[in-house]
């Protein structure tokens, strides 16, 4: 390996800790990945042990830095967003289990909060929708299930964040307990027109202001690691949400670009601009990335179940023994039947938003076999974009193409469905792992690598477009059957 100056990237995520170390120019050099375990206490509840989120990070690190011919110059960090962990502000130590984005322990709550007046307001702050997905009402729920934690928040005693903020305390020695704007954003606590923490937000989520994090740009001097973890003090210089970190490793710096990453859950980030654009159609206003005190903001839709159907094909129904098995068992059932596998096994996200919803699978016949719902579950992920893009577009008119990334799209067939089934190009890069790239790319501008986003612009190389082949009275057919299968979900109805 080179000893030209490399940047460590930490992406920290629903299913794995990984770690990948970048060259100068954007490209992959080493990686190490750990597979994150799962806890499922109860109907529609999701849980990691936080203790596994640092120790498997740690690891990966680890291993990365053993290899590599000289230390990294820096570090960025992105993570599984809207996770939350409590911890004690002396030991460090967690107060229970991180809750995990897909949780939705809290709908009831949301409920209320709904039911109370609030959703405007919330709407108006935070351009977000008041659903379980979001930090807030997971940080109420530990502060009300965990004996005396509200007692201990509120004589200053514990700290909260979401997992790259436990990550940079841990790798701080217990030093800095900061967050940036885009994690801060999805919390439902943040102003993302003021950019700060909103004392209204935090009385009606019942969350004390002093549990939480420093917010600060994306790329920002984060301090350095403890010297006993890698036998040097390594300089953080990078944090972004997974979503807003592909969306910088997508090259997507310019209003009107539009991505969509396929890991555990798929989420499609549309560049705004400077001006935060408010959604009438359910999706989400959020921050894209902060530089230098400057916000650019983009447009959310959040799909909770992508990969993660692929993964229950996997482990739960034992169809496939590994995931790139899926493209070959689908093409077998490809113009066979007419299953339809709604995912919804946490709820439905954008442009739904209703969390009691749970998933089902309708058209099942005598001859249906393995192949016919691993295909229907491609075509689902696929559905699902389709129904953002077109609600991304009533909101901000002229997509043209999609830029996609995350596991997922190494499979060819399922590229070439979500084409066929949004009517749009898909644009796949050489380097898929956009996430953890763009924590690199945050961390290299505060090395001083490049003085601008727009520098590492060239770090996108396209692999292959796949361009629209199936005629409109197919894609239409297709989406009045994917239509009804949702409309039998939901218990919310569509109109509300």
């Amino acid at each position: 390996m080179s000893k030209d100056p490399t940047i460590l990237a930490i992406d920290q995520g629903t299913t794995s800790a990984r770690a990948i170390l970048f060259s100068r120019n954007g490209q992959p050099l080493d990686a190490a990945q750990y597979e994150l375990p799962q806890h499922f206490p109860d109907d529609g509840w999701v849980e990691h042990d936080a203790e596994d989120i640092w120790s498997l990070t740690l690891k990966a690190c680890r291993d990365v830095i053993a290899r590599a011919e000289a230390a990294p110059v820096g570090i960025g960090i992105t993570n599984q967003r809207e996770t939350v962990i409590v911890w004690d502000r002396v030991t460090g130590e967690p107060i229970h289990r991180a809750i995990v984005w897909q949780d939705r322990r809290t709908a009831d709550v949301c409920r209320r909060l709904r039911e109370a007046g609030h959703e405007e307001l919330i709407a108006a702050k935070t351009g977000l929708v008041i659903d379980p997905y979001f930090s807030a009402t997971k940080i109420a729920w530990l502060l009300d299930h965990v004996p005396g934690a509200r007692e201990r928040a509120e004589k200053g005693e514990l700290a909260a964040g979401t997992v790259e903020s436990f990550l940079l305390w841990r790798l701080t020695g217990g030093q800095v307990h900061a967050s940036d704007a885009t994690n801060a954003s999805r919390t439902s606590l943040f102003d993302i027109h003021r950019q700060q923490w909103d004392e209204e937000l935090c009385d009606i989520f019942r969350v004390p202001m002093s549990l939480l994090p420093t917010v600060t740009d994306c790329a920002h001097d984060f301090g350095a690691t403890d010297p006993a973890l890698f036998g040097t003090a390594l300089p953080i210089g990078g944090m972004a949400g997974d979503q807003q970190a592909a969306l910088i490793g997508q090259g997507a710096f310019r209003p009107g670009l539009v991505k969509s990453t396929y890991g555990t859950g798929c989420f499609a980030v549309l560049n705004t601009g400077s001006t935060p654009v408010r959604s009438g159609h359910k999706l989400l206003s959020t921050v894209g990335f902060r530089l230098g005190g400057e916000v650019t903001y983009a447009l959310e839709g959040s799909i909770f179940v992508a990969g993660a159907a692929i993964q229950w094909l996997r482990d739960g129904m034992k169809f496939i023994s590994h995931a790139a098995e899926s493209e070959a068992l689908a093409k077998k059932a490809m113009g066979k039947g007419e299953v339809t596998f709604v995912p919804a096994f946490t709820g439905l996200g954008a442009p739904h938003w209703d969390a009691e919803a749970r998933g089902a699978i309708f058209g099942l016949t005598r001859d249906t076999g393995p192949a016919d719902i691993v295909a229907a579950a491609l075509e689902a992920v696929a559905f699902q974009t389709a129904e953002l893009l077109e609600a991304m577009a009533a909101d901000a008119p002229g997509l043209s193409s999609l830029r996609v990334d995350g596991g997922m799209v190494a499979n060819d067939l399922f590229c070439q469905q979500l084409a066929d089934l949004t009517g749009l190009e898909v644009d796949r890069p050489v380097v898929t792992e956009t996430t953890a790239l763009g924590a690199a790319i945050l961390a290299g501008l505060t090395a001083g690598w490049f003085s601008s986003l727009e520098e590492a612009e060239g770090f996108r190389t396209r692999d292959r477009v796949f361009s629209p082949a199936m005629d409109t009275g197919e894609r239409q057919r297709r989406r009045r059957r994917w239509d009804a299968a949702i409309a039998r979900v939901l218990t919310v109805p569509p109109s509300a």
